[in-house]
């Protein structure tokens, strides 16, 4: 007889360790009642709330409960103790698509059929406004039927996080499955980012290697944002075309998820999967309460006494984290702007380094907010000044993102919200710019000052 492993809230039996990362383990686990197997995640809820990814937790539960579909890996329930929280999920027993792929390259039939699953599923995704932004063969695994599933939402957003000009902002993913407007930190479409990876991951799959590959980042980034790739002479003539249209480095120009729907290539034995309808109303205001809810026994939590209820104690301000993406970006000589703007020069931000500490980089902006009769906001890793005095274009208004590059090393990245380009530069060259000083170690492009 197999021996018993240890029982998880009197309902699931823990089996073998899956995989673990920084914050969390997954384990095969075997609901007691029903004997279904399951995969349970199982995440540290103080190293969350210290790292400030708690908002990206709840996007997580919050996206893996709106996508409902077949060729995704499914969120059963999410349960919580004072130090743990526990997602079970559907447990996928053939693996990775990677370990497939490591292989070699997969017959045609095979790769079109997987592609089509994820181009299914991924298209499902959008229409409920999530995009997953980390598409690649490690997040794609296959069932005991050979069916593809989508998982690891971790990196996903939200059509909530669009801001006004409806694009997103947060540069992530992994660099050879990345699309080129994501490299360019200027903003992107997730569907159309989406869209590019896969492209990739298609390509992978004909091929048995990558359409972009080089050992030096900066090289690898040149290639594709040129689009710089070629098939193999085994890739049949319409799969070409189709990767073509795909891995169009413009996304304006690149092919949507419903002309790929359409593709005579694409199109070949291909089987619409019906999909649940969408949760509604209560039903998604449900769903978010639930998110919430597996934070409300938080350490140190603060009881309020109205309703009775749990609330978790307020974060202080968390900088963004710079990953090789942002890092690279900011070389000399790979500013890729100018392949997605039509006017370079029309750019109302500065950008400079600072050795000091996060709560001295915010207390100092805080101190010129109250010089300068500004008002001061911070929300996350962003500070938000705005001027009292109405200008020629309405109000000034400034955001300063505070991006961590090392625990010792910070990059501040300053922008024009709204209000007129002239002033902005003025108040910037004679009031912040000295004001700031004491704190910067040096401006973007100019030679280190003394601290």
């Amino acid at each position: 007889m197999d021996k018993k492993g240890p029982i998880l809230m009197k309902r699931y039996e823990l089996g073998r360790l899956l995989g673990q990362g920084t914050f969390a383990k997954v384990y095969h686990a075997r609901n007691l009642k029903s004997g279904q197997s399951v995969a349970i995640k199982i995440i540290d809820k103080e190293k969350v709330l210290k790292s400030g990814l708690i908002d990206q937790i709840k996007r997580e539960i919050s996206v893996m409960r709106l996508v409902r579909h077949p060729n995704i890996v499914q969120l059963y329930e999410v349960m919580a103790s004072r130090t743990k929280i526990y997602f079970v999920m559907e447990f996928v027993k053939g693996g990775e698509l990677f370990n497939m792929v490591v292989k070699g390259r997969l017959k045609e039939d095979v790769a079109r059929k997987y592609i089509q699953q994820l181009i299914g599923a991924v298209d499902f995704c959008h229409s409920r406004g999530v995009y997953h932004r980390d598409l690649k063969p490690e997040n794609l695994l296959l069932d005991e039927n050979g069916d593809l599933k989508i998982t690891d939402f971790g990196l996903s957003a939200l059509a909530e996080s669009k801001r006004h000009d409806g694009l997103l902002y947060t540069t992530c993913g992994t660099p050879a499955y990345v699309a080129p407007e994501v490299i360019n930190k200027r903003g992107y479409d997730g569907r159309k980012a989406d869209i590019w990876s896969c492209g990739v991951i298609l390509f992978v799959l004909l091929a048995g290697f990558l359409p972009f590959h080089d050992q030096n980042l900066m090289e690898l980034y040149r290639k594709i944002t040129k689009g710089d790739f070629r098939c193999p002479n085994w890739f049949h003539p319409e799969a070409k075309k189709l990767l073509s249209r795909i891995l169009e480095p413009n996304p304006s120009s690149r092919i949507s998820i419903a002309k790929i729907m359409r593709n005579c290539w694409f199109r070949k034995g291909y089987k619409q999967i019906e999909t649940p309808p969408s949760p509604q109303g209560q039903a998604r205001c449900t769903l978010l309460k639930d998110v919430q809810a597996a934070f409300d026994s938080a350490t140190d939590s603060e009881s309020n006494s109205q309703d009775n209820v749990m609330v978790a104690p307020r974060s202080p301000l968390r900088p963004t984290c710079y990953n090789a993406f942002d890092i690279i970006s900011l070389s000399k000589g790979f500013d890729l702007s100018g392949l997605f703007e039509k006017d370079k020069n029309h750019r109302h931000e500065s950008r400079f380094t600072t050795t000091k500490s996060a709560s001295v980089i915010v207390s100092k902006f805080e101190q010129i907010a109250m010089t300068e009769s500004f008002s001061f906001k911070k929300k996350d890793g962003t500070l938000m000044l705005e001027g009292s005095r109405e200008g020629r274009k309405g109000m000034l208004a400034i955001d300063a993102e505070i991006c961590e590059v090392t625990p010792s090393f910070y990059v501040v990245e300053m922008k024009k919200k709204s209000g007129d380009s002239f002033e902005y530069k003025e108040f910037c060259d004679h009031e912040l710019k000295p004001s700031l000083k004491d704190i910067v170690w040096a401006w973007q492009g100019s030679e280190q000052q003394e601290m």
